[in-house]
């Protein structure tokens, strides 16, 4: 998987901005493994947008302060928790989880997918975006979520993002909110499509490069034991560490 840091150290880029701290982010890939060939699902973002207009990306985003405060119905896995916790300052549990949930409620907001377990009772909640889920009565399956890569945005980007790509089997959608894609939303589009197909989309690499890693993740069993790959640039190239 070398080839896969050198793949993002071609990227042409401007690298002439001011410095500036990554800030926490994470995102999630919905896999469907029902039939014979694996599918994910890209939404199109919108050509309007400044960043990245009119790419097939994953749902996701910053996490949010009440990202820390959401209940769930599981805990992350160990080893996915260890992970999210290694090379970061002052890792904590509670921040690990909130990247997770971070995940799971960037893409109800993008896509209008909640992803979870139903509650017998009412689902208390933080407020903001997370209300939608003390309505439909979902909680957060953190256990369910794979940590499949991480990934830093390269210094003296106008935007960086210390981000962390997960995937859920899309058995976990316990509810969906029409209405939420179109032609004035943020993403335009979605759809599923087979992996081997999803990398000749028009994406940003990064995205190429999560795809490949969830391919070599789904063909060895996507089990929660496997290493998360981690990239990041020093001294101008890209390097790939395992987590």
């Amino acid at each position: 998987m070398t080839n896969l840091a050198e793949r993002l150290t071609r990227v042409e880029r401007d690298q002439s901005f001011a410095n500036s701290r990554p800030k926490d982010a994470a995102t999630l890939i919905i896999v469907d493994r029902s039939g014979a060939r694996p599918k994910v699902l890209l939404g199109r973002r919108h050509e309007s947008h400044r960043f990245m207009p009119g790419k097939f990306v994953f749902p996701g985003g910053r996490v949010e302060p009440l990202d820390r405060l959401m209940p769930t119905a599981t805990g992350l896995d160990p080893h996915v928790e260890a992970r999210l916790m290694r090379y970061v300052s002052r890792p904590t549990p509670s921040r690990a989880q909130a990247l997770a949930l971070a995940a799971i409620r960037e893409t109800f907001e993008e896509t209008g997918l909640m992803l979870g377990r139903r509650a017998e009772a009412p689902v208390p909640v933080p407020g903001g975006p997370w209300a939608a889920f003390a309505e439909a009565r979902v909680l957060p399956d953190l256990a369910s979520l794979h940590f499949i890569v991480r990934a830093i945005t390269p210094p003296r980007r106008p935007r960086r993002f210390d981000a962390r790509f997960f995937a859920a089997d899309a058995s976990l959608i316990a509810h969906r909110v029409d209405g939420i894609v179109g032609p004035d939303a943020e993403l335009t589009e979605l759809i599923w499509i087979p992996i081997a197909e999803a990398k000749r989309l028009d994406m940003p690499t990064i995205t190429q490069v999560a795809l490949e890693e969830l391919e070599s993740r789904v063909a060895r069993g996507l089990g929660h034991d496997l290493p998360s790959p981690f990239y990041r640039m020093l001294q101008k190239k890209f390097v790939r560490a395992n987590l």
